[in-house]
């Protein structure tokens, strides 16, 4: 993405750079205009770094170490709002078996990606009272 926008700013500083007529005086502003530009764009590509691509790597790498460490009778919540305990974990497969009903035994099948949360008894106590 990076690289389109590099190629785009280039374009546009190397047209910019060929309007000045045909003295020599266009070809004097080239270098200038691009580097005009980049100094616009660096602190926006950066700012972008960090405030949206950093922090969404980070929840990523953070919600793939939740799902290395699911186990057996874990409770979680799945993204559609489901709530159960972790009956059977099939990594190979992709898939985890929660129960979500205790009187039937009821019993559902999602991919890992399906689970968005894992629940404690600490962050259980926390959101009843």
């Amino acid at each position: 993405m990076s690289a389109n926008i590099l190629s785009a700013v280039m374009l546009f500083a190397e047209e910019a750079g060929g309007a000045g007529g045909g003295n020599g005086a266009g070809a004097q502003q080239g270098p200038g205009a691009i580097f005009q530009i980049l100094t616009l764009f660096a602190p926006l590509i950066l700012l972008f770094y960090f405030f949206i691509l950093r922090p969404e790597r980070r929840k990523q790498g953070d919600h793939q170490k939740l799902l290395e460490s699911l186990k057996k009778n874990d409770r979680v919540v799945t993204i559609g709002g489901i709530y159960g305990v972790v009956a059977n974990v099939q990594r190979e497969a992709d898939r985890v078996t929660l129960k979500i009903d205790e009187t039937n035994n009821t019993k559902i099948d999602v991919t890992f990606s399906a689970v968005a949360r894992v629940l404690t008894d600490q962050g259980e106590a926390e959101s009843k009272s």
